[in-house]
């Protein structure tokens, strides 16, 4: 199948972002650690402050995300706003990459999430402007398929220069920010293609007063979902399983550390996931076309449930690389066909909007995860329950989208 540039230049920026997607996986909890650490904070808080700036990122974008979805509808918005928020999350990154003290970076680190995590609403929703509705699964797995193979490129020499930076004479932590540096070039250089080709396809006619009108269609849309049974328990369903799916990205190194694993062996360990994840993101679509998108999606939550028990009795190295594994294998499908059955179902002319509550529900639940970890390491002084209890999430998530399915079978029928 042959990309048009558009396509082309959409899957790139999958590339360039999931560069700080895989440090904010790997590199920096393991950096965070070793600052508070050597600031004397235990090593239970470190994971509880780590899920704690996840959470508070997270749950503020999730506020906002409808309303800016919602502004990104109307003509010509959609990649200034894009625009912005990459400016904020790369210059907070450059920011904290320099910092001394810890309680700096993570507040740095909180409105650099929070800039990248806006970027990805309107991302999403360019989706359905540069490609069709038969082809958006296949770009849809494309895009992580790639941003998993392309974005080991930075971070493979971030990581050559952190483990012989000595040799050569720069100290660790310094050849660990340069590695930071890398991230953001890399991020920001290849981010320029989709400025410059993406054009917003589908859009609203600009209103007199863009903000009030937002709010005025975030309430209308809001009823359209409660009266669209199948949008609505899709989203659900979305919550809960991809609540555990984002804990299980973002807390691994964290608690990797915790229950003893070396930086050396976690930092490997992701980036072989990140080698599994290219061909198994890719492989979900030809899944989806013989068994359906929800029954693969329903197969890859089961993966996740495993992956959480496995993960409560996580003792050795092995087992981290075993679970790794695991993970590349479920977490490419998972995510691209979550997104691309989305873009299938809504409105065209809405679409960064309903990405928008997709995207709420997707930051809500990215908050819960990360706070549920939190309060495990606090209340029972580690974060293994914390990871045990996402069973349960999955569980949930995995009933809801059986009822989809269930009123998608209906309405085929």
């Amino acid at each position: 199948m042959k990309l048009t540039k558009q396509e082309r230049s959409w899957i790139l920026y999958d590339v360039a972002n999931s560069a700080f997607t895989l440090i904010i996986t790997a590199t920096l909890p393991i950096y965070f650690r070793a600052m508070a650490e050597s600031a004397g904070v235990a090593d239970n808080i470190v994971s509880a402050w780590w899920g704690t700036a996840t959470s508070i990122s997270l749950l503020v974008l999730a506020c906002l995300s409808p309303f800016l979805g919602a502004m990104a509808d109307y003509k010509g918005y959609k990649k200034r706003l894009f625009v912005i928020g990459l400016l904020i999350s790369v210059v907070s990154a450059f920011a904290f990459t320099f910092a001394t003290d810890w309680q700096v970076f993570i507040a740095l680190y909180i409105v650099a999430r929070l800039g990248y995590s806006a970027c990805n609403i309107f991302y999403d929703g360019m989706l359905v402007d540069i490609t069709t509705d038969e082809r958006m699964d296949h770009i849809s797995s494309l895009g992580y398929a790639y941003g998993y193979i392309g974005s080991t490129i930075p971070f493979i020499a971030g990581i050559l220069l952190i483990f012989f930076g000595e040799k050569i004479g720069i100290s660790t932590q310094l050849a660990t920010q340069l590695s930071f540096v890398i991230i953001i070039v890399w991020w920001l250089v290849l981010s320029i293609p989709l400025i410059k080709n993406v054009e917003q396809i589908h859009y609203l006619e600009k209103q007199d007063n863009i903000v009030t009108s937002s709010v005025s269609r975030v309430r209308k849309t809001l009823v359209d979902i409660k009266q669209s049974p199948r949008i609505l328990f899709y989203i659900l369903a979305y919550f809960f399983y991809i609540d555990g799916v984002y804990t299980i990205i973002s807390m691994a190194t964290a608690y990797g550390g915790e229950v003893g694993i070396s930086s050396d062996q976690m930092l490997l360990a992701l980036l072989l996931t990140q080698f599994v994840a290219f061909p198994f993101a890719i492989f979900s679509v030809n899944f989806a076309k013989r068994y359906s998108q929800i029954k693969v999606i329903k197969f890859y939550i089961l993966m996740y449930m495993f992956i959480a028990v496995f993960g409560f009795f996580l003792k050795y190295t092995w087992q981290f690389w075993f679970l790794a594994i695991l993970i590349g294998m479920a977490q490419g499908g998972i995510q691209s066909l979550s997104r691309s059955y989305f873009g299938q179902m809504i409105p065209k002319h809405k679409a960064n909007e309903y990405f928008g509550f997709f995207d709420i529900f997707g930051k809500f639940a990215d908050f819960m995860g990360p706070l549920i970890i939190a309060i495990s390491s606090v209340v029972f002084g580690h974060s293994r329950y914390g990871v045990l209890l996402l069973v349960v999430l999955f569980i949930i998530g995995y009933a809801l989208l059986t009822k989809v399915e269930k009123i998608e079978n209906e309405t085929v029928v």
